[in-house]
């Protein structure tokens, strides 16, 4: 669509216009399939020189990790004891991410740091650094690595040097995106409508002890008015268009990432230019469950 200010809920014919998707390569993003070569393509990842070995001089006597990030640390609990889920296999998962043309190194660092396999079942914990979308119950996925990396990288691409103070994260799941959040930003709340998915992203980040994430269960179509505004709002759902209520509650130069569509999905960027008025970009294909209303 033009780069015109427009007021918005977005139209999805406004969204998918053919024209203005001939303007700009599509890069289609899907899903693989999570066992697919898993142990010929990430273990020959591992071993590539120059990856961080799994006992480095930040691990601690006991194989507890205490990483720093900024100001603030994550102290995971011990790696479980599974193939394919050391440090080695994490920075192979990053160098592919930055491979597929994400260049924010803050974000590539926060990959780094939060260890996937802890928000996946155990059994599937030797396929958490695939580069797929993984089943967490009740009809939902943990995303990609490269699309959390790109929607978070795109966020922070804004006219505030990167700078985020309060992000929202809609769709917590099993809550690894929020703790990648945790390291870009200051504040990150982040909304669950399914109750059990809710407890299980508590279950999850516990352990880790990050001291700047705020977990609320409810429906995510309405935001977070009472912690509003936002500097940064990410969807992990696909609705037919960006629902208002969430659009006014980012900041001036704010910005938004979501998936928007019904079959075929497309990755869009909001920017919030005036109190009433906001600029649309499509960036790419994308592949996201349904953006739904209402808690369960």
């Amino acid at each position: 669509m033009s780069d015109k200010s427009k007021r918005f809920p977005l139209p999805l014919s406004a969204v998918v216009d053919p024209a203005a998707r001939k303007e700009q390569p599509k890069v289609l993003v899907r899903p693989q399939t999570a066992t697919q070569n898993a142990a010929r393509h990430v273990e020959g990842q591992a071993r590539k020189p120059g990856l961080a070995p799994r006992h480095s001089p930040q691990n601690g006597a006991n194989g507890q990790q205490l990483v720093q990030a900024g100001a603030l640390k994550i102290t995971p609990v011990p790696d479980r004891q599974a193939p394919m889920v050391s440090d080695a296999v994490r920075h192979a998962m990053v160098a592919r991410v930055a491979n597929q043309g994400v260049r924010d190194e803050k974000v590539l660092h926060a990959m780094r740091v939060v260890p996937r396999h802890l928000f996946v079942e155990p059994g599937l914990s030797s396929q958490a650094y695939v580069d797929a979308s993984l089943p967490i119950g009740f009809h939902q996925t943990i995303s990609q690595p490269y699309i959390v990396a790109r929607m978070i990288e795109v966020m922070r691409a804004n006219a505030n040097g990167g700078v985020l103070k309060s992000v929202l994260e809609i769709g917590t799941g099993c809550g690894y995106q929020a703790a990648v959040l945790s390291q870009v930003a200051d504040e990150v709340y982040s909304i669950e409508r399914i109750k059990p998915l809710h407890e299980l992203a508590k279950s999850n980040l516990r352990p880790l002890r990050i001291a700047n994430i705020r977990l609320h269960y409810g429906d995510g179509m309405l935001g977070l008015p009472q912690a509003a505004p936002f500097d940064g709002i990410i969807l992990a759902a696909a609705g037919m268009e960006v629902p208002q209520s969430l659009l006014e509650q980012m900041t001036i130069g704010g910005r938004l990432v979501a998936p928007v569509g019904a079959r075929h999905q497309v990755l869009q960027l909001v920017e919030r230019v005036g109190k009433y008025e906001w600029t649309s970009q499509t960036l790419e294909d994308c592949h996201f469950v349904p953006l739904r209303a209402g808690t369960v």
